[in-house]
């Protein structure tokens, strides 16, 4: 089935927002998640109803059929490869990946595909913690990882996965060590939106709520 690039970027969003709120999703959150008006979605899903890879319930939503799933998972896993293929095989940082990756993830053929996993030894996750799913393009499990801002000071966690939609905080993140695998003590949640944390040494970076919320950790029990 040979699908243009949007209709794989159509399919890839609806399933990332069916991860976080599952069942059918809205139009207006698919054109918020493409960046393109309610018409213009609502035209697309149409398209891709005809080829059976959605199903579109009038007033209810619209939620990927099993061939529309496979199609997305194909493309997260293209996608998060490439973004470790960058970092680990061609010195790319973390925050230029997503943008590089975005644009030749439609493009590589499956024995590309095959190739980079073999040379990254067939690797679980993305430079950002985000599972990749396997070849099989079975679901991958995203574990219990929550966002920082659902714990209390004098928690200690440990990160799981960053977001990694803004090149910025990715930087910002970076340079304060803030990076899956590291450990984090919460030392203060300020009332006006600062989360601050200590990372293995004594240095404390303060996060904004919204970045903090896009940092997803798990608890490590004292």
């Amino acid at each position: 089935m040979m699908l243009s690039a949007v209709m794989e970027d159509y399919l890839k969003a609806i399933y990332q927002l069916q991860l976080n709120e599952p069942g059918r999703v809205s139009t207006s959150a698919i054109a918020e998640a493409v960046d393109v008006e309610p018409p213009t979605v609502t035209s697309m899903v149409g398209k891709l109803e005809k080829r059976g890879l959605v199903d579109r319930e009038k007033y209810a939503g619209v939620e990927l059929t099993e061939d529309g799933e496979r199609v997305a998972l194909e493309v997260i896993r293209h996608h998060r490869l490439l973004e470790l293929f960058l970092t680990e095989e061609l010195d790319y940082s973390w925050s230029d990946v997503h943008d590089e990756a975005d644009r030749l993830e439609h493009h590589i053929s499956e024995e590309f595909e095959r190739r980079v996993a073999e040379t990254l030894d067939d690797p679980e996750v993305d430079p950002h913690g985000d599972p990749i799913p396997g070849a099989d393009l079975e679901p991958p499990e995203y574990g219990t990882a929550t966002a920082l801002t659902e714990h209390d000071e004098g928690d200690v966690v440990v990160v799981e996965a960053v977001s990694d939609r803004d090149p910025e905080v990715l930087d910002y993140l970076e340079t304060h060590g803030v990076r899956p695998g590291v450990e984090l003590v919460l030392v203060e949640i300020a009332p006006f939106g600062m989360v601050t944390v200590r990372g293995g040494g004594d240095e404390t970076v303060s996060l904004p709520e919204h970045v903090a919320r896009d940092v997803r950790v798990e608890p490590i029990e004292s």
